[in-house]
This record gives C-alpha cells, sequence and structure tokens, in this order.
C-alpha cells in the first residue's frame, strides 16, 4: 500500500519463546496459534521509526517503487497487509504478550546504538 497502512505482526522474542513453551506443554494436538503482539503495526509506523533513529527521511512509495527498492522476498512483505489476531491463542493457552511491543523495542534504539568495539 502506497500510504504505508499496510500491517506487519509482530512479536517480542522473549514472548514468543514463552508461547513457545506453553504451546509444546498445553496446546491440543493439531492447534493453530498465531504469536503475534497484536493485529499488526503499520509499516509507515515501522519506518518513520527507523527513520528517526537512524536521521534519515521516510517517504511512501508505490508497490512498483518496492519491487525496485527492495530486495526479493523482502519487495512482496513490504507491500501485503497481514493483520493477524492472537485471540484464539490466548484463549486456548491463557497467554498474552508482556514484553515491549515491536515499536516501543525500536524506540529503545538499541537496534541502532554503534557495535561496542
Amino acid at each position: 500500500m502506497a500510504d504505508g497502512a499496510n500491517r506487519w505482526p509482530g512479536l517480542n522474542t522473549r514472548d514468543a519463546g514463552s508461547l513457545y513453551r506453553l504451546a509444546l506443554e498445553k496446546a491440543p494436538a493439531g492447534t493453530r496459534l498465531h504469536g503475534v503482539e497484536g493485529e499488526g503495526v503499520s509499516f509507515r509506523e515501522i519506518a518513520e521509526a527507523v527513520g528517526r533513529h537512524l536521521d534519515v527521511p521516510v517517504r511512501s512509495i508505490t508497490a512498483e517503487e518496492a519491487e525496485a527498492h527492495f530486495p526479493f522476498p523482502l519487495s512482496m512483505l513490504a507491500v501485503i497487509d497481514n493483520p493477524t489476531s492472537n485471540a484464539r491463542t490466548r484463549q486456548v493457552l491463557d497467554w498474552s504478550p508482556t514484553h515491549p511491543c515491536l515499536l516501543q523495542d525500536l524506540e529503545q534504539g538499541h537496534y541502532f546504538a554503534p557495535p561496542a568495539s
């Protein structure tokens, strides 16, 4: 979506770890679960957070421009809208994410810190 409203689901790795453990211990065989923090974060919000921390401008691009800008398969992922619900996962496992969500994690800035020498 050229306006950046398309959503990507996200989940903190620590929440993913606890979810995997619960799924192995408690989920009935064949249960489909979604380890996501919510229905998704807009690509625009992710790009704006990255741009803010790297001090680079951010602008919307069309799907065709995304194909030229991002390598395959990221170009395909950059344009899809993937709202994903964790309602069933919460219900089946009595689970909910407790660690910082994707945007909170990005705002902490540790992804953008220069490497220690």
